[in-house]
């Protein structure tokens, strides 16, 4: 494994939850990276950020660890889980709450809802 790959999997063990995105949680610098973080903030999930902007290596290395071709890129609990368009059909369909529950990973149901309800 690669320094940069070594270090990618060094964060996704040790914690929980990881985003891969374009900017920070409080300050995205694109669309989609802002789509997933709001979810996750909305949600109150406990999750890292990291900015792929602040390092060449890592904004391309993700994408090879992962061999998926975009950021953002959300991990829970070691396993990848997907991109914007993932997360999104998956907090639409309840999927996402379902895999927090399976992954013991504490996030507001009631928020989780009121998303549902906006976009129903």
């Amino acid at each position: 494994m690669t320094d940069t790959a070594t270090q990618i999997q060094d964060m996704i063990d040790a914690n929980d939850v990881v985003l891969y995105m374009k900017g920070t949680k409080e300050m995205p610098q694109c669309g989609f990276s802002s789509r997933v973080a709001g979810v996750l903030n909305f949600m109150g999930v406990d999750f890292t950020d990291i900015n792929v902007l602040a390092d060449d290596a890592i904004r391309q290395g993700i994408k090879d660890f992962s061999d998926w071709p975009t950021v953002p890129q959300l991990y829970v609990k070691g396993e990848f889980v997907g991109g914007c368009d993932i997360i999104t059909e998956m907090t639409l369909s309840g999927e996402l709450d379902q895999l927090f529950d399976d992954k013991g990973v504490g996030y507001s149901k009631e928020a989780a809802d009121k998303i549902r309800e906006a976009n129903a």
